[in-house]
């Protein structure tokens, strides 16, 4: 299989990882292929020490992802699919680089758990984000942990029970994105962000996220022992004195990852 006929497309640009999800003509929908492919390319990022940040996207202009394939196993009655794409979801949680969502078209169903696993979502001022499950006698089961940590429950609520689609800037007022941006700016909004995350001490952001992960469910008096903790750890770290250095020196640090 040429990688041009791949489900997923993965590929390495200054310090970024991109994961296309590659399947235009079935709008990027989730099949067991695709889940693999992420697994493969999760475990290939994370295992190469010049990739910074993981950024996923969709070919075409028309669907970023517009959820499971319902014509594969991961749409089907049965239950592998979808443990394996739940498995996928609880994966990205806990991963140690941090994922950008680049939102080239709709966002719908299951596409909207990978959108949400990601700490960042850009997405152009056409597109369209919801939960369509309840219209084909479905519901939001797996993602809808993800939806109500991400926007007022309410709005959340009204969401996955009617079904209907909220656009971009609704999408962003709700706290489902990061920004909106005319579609001529997605580009160069993506790309600044990238750029800013490679430029930025990566063990530093990498222990970050796997702390901010560790305590999304811990209560006040245990999260600020556990950060403190953490954080001597950041302080002893070679990329902290690296930076604190360049900082002291007027100059650009050079952060090694360690």
């Amino acid at each position: 299989m040429s990688e041009e006929s791949k489900d997923l497309l993965y590929e390495v640009r200054e310090g970024a990882a991109w994961l296309t999800i590659n399947r235009e003509s079935k709008r990027n929908s989730i099949s067991v292929e695709v889940i693999d492919l992420f697994d493969e390319s999760l475990d290939e990022a994370e295992a190469d020490d010049q990739v910074r940040v993981l950024c996923i996207t969709g070919s075409g202009e028309k669907a970023f992802c517009s959820g499971a394939d319902l014509g594969s196993t991961v749409g089907g009655q049965g239950a592998d699919g979808p443990m394996r794409y739940a498995r996928l979801l609880e994966r990205m949680s806990t991963y140690p680089k941090p994922l950008v969502a680049r939102l080239n078209g709709h966002c719908l169903a299951g596409g909207m758990g990978l959108m949400l696993s990601c700490d960042m979502v850009y997405a152009h001022e056409g597109v369209q984000v919801g939960t369509p499950e309840v219209k084909v006698g479905l519901f939001p089961m797996m993602i809808s942990p993800l939806i109500v940590r991400n926007m007022p429950r309410k709005a959340a609520m009204e969401m996955m029970f009617t079904g209907e689609r909220l656009s971009a800037r609704r999408a962003e007022a709700l706290g489902l994105i990061t920004r909106s941006v005319a579609t001529r700016e997605l580009d160069d909004t993506v790309n600044a962000v990238l750029e800013s995350i490679c430029a930025n001490a990566p063990l530093a952001i990498r222990m970050g996220r796997q702390a901010m992960a560790q305590v999304e469910d811990m209560e006040l008096k245990e999260a600020i022992p556990y950060l403190h903790r953490r954080l001597l750890a950041v302080l002893n770290t070679e990329d902290a004195a690296e930076g604190l250095s360049a900082f002291f020196g007027k100059r650009e640090p050079d952060f090694k990852g360690k």
